[in-house]
């Protein structure tokens, strides 16, 4: 479980979070959705510790990250795979090395062992035989595939998803968001998911909190959202083209 208390985040004199207080539970996909500029990559920055929070609390688990020293920092960093947008492999090493750079970086595993642990994630991911591969013969789902392949290896507490769809066609997108599920039921991890993707809401979204200029604005789960009262959320969904499915879900 994850944990957000009163966050502010300020950049200046720009108040970019707002005392923003949430619980992202262990065993569900939490997903985060708000317009650009809202708040929500800068949460899921606070979060994994990339930005300072100027107030509040980042709890995992009963421990607060953010009054934590290098060395406790450390440790729950090592329980946490990210995937960021665009999924930020190494060009310069095939797909085996990506996969295993978190096993060079955080363990003492043998060279056979590390190969062992990145075949069971390429294999848990649905790839094989793309070892020696690099990111630039990969299509855009591969590459995603590959980055949760690289995510899982040290088989984390946390998972953290920033846009993971972004820039896939819609059939590439269900495989992947039932592809983060599986994986979170399967290992009860916290996993977090920043996205515009309303399919990818009202496909797994256990529990979705909406951002709203810098303030959680509502939460509840993909059911609620066919009977949200809130306008701002309403303006969201119906903006992001849902409309129509989610009136032919509520008859």
């Amino acid at each position: 479980m994850i944990e957000v208390r009163d966050v502010v985040m300020r950049f200046g004199d720009k108040t970019v979070l707002r005392k923003v207080s949430t619980v992202f539970e262990r065993g569900k996909t939490n997903l985060v959705i708000g317009r650009s500029g809202s708040g929500k990559t800068v949460l899921l920055k606070s979060i994994v510790g990339l930005v300072q929070v100027n107030e509040g609390e980042i709890v995992y688990d009963g421990k607060v990250f953010n009054k934590l020293d290098f060395t406790g920092q450390k440790e729950i960093r090592q329980q946490i795979g990210m995937i960021f947008q665009g999924s930020a492999l190494f060009d310069s090493l095939n797909v085996e090395k990506n996969v295993m750079f978190p096993l060079d970086m955080f363990t003492g595993m043998s060279m056979n062992e590390k190969r062992e642990r990145v075949n069971f994630c390429l294999q848990r991911v649905n790839l094989e035989n793309v070892n020696r591969l690099y990111p630039t013969e990969l299509s855009g789902g591969m590459k995603k595939r590959v980055a949760i392949a690289r995510a899982i290896a040290l088989n984390p507490k946390y998972l953290l998803c920033d846009e993971p769809n972004s820039g896939l066609d819609p059939q590439t997108s269900i495989v992947i968001d039932n592809l983060i599920r599986e994986l979170t039921e399967e290992y009860n991890m916290t996993t977090i998911i920043n996205t515009h993707d309303m399919n990818s809401v009202l496909e797994i979204g256990d529990k979705v909190t909406f951002i709203y200029e810098g303030r959680i604005e509502w939460e509840g789960t993909k059911d609620d959202i066919l009977h949200s009262q809130n306008q701002y959320l309403d303006d969201f969904v119906f903006a992001s083209g849902m409309g129509k499915k989610i009136k032919a879900l509520n008859h």
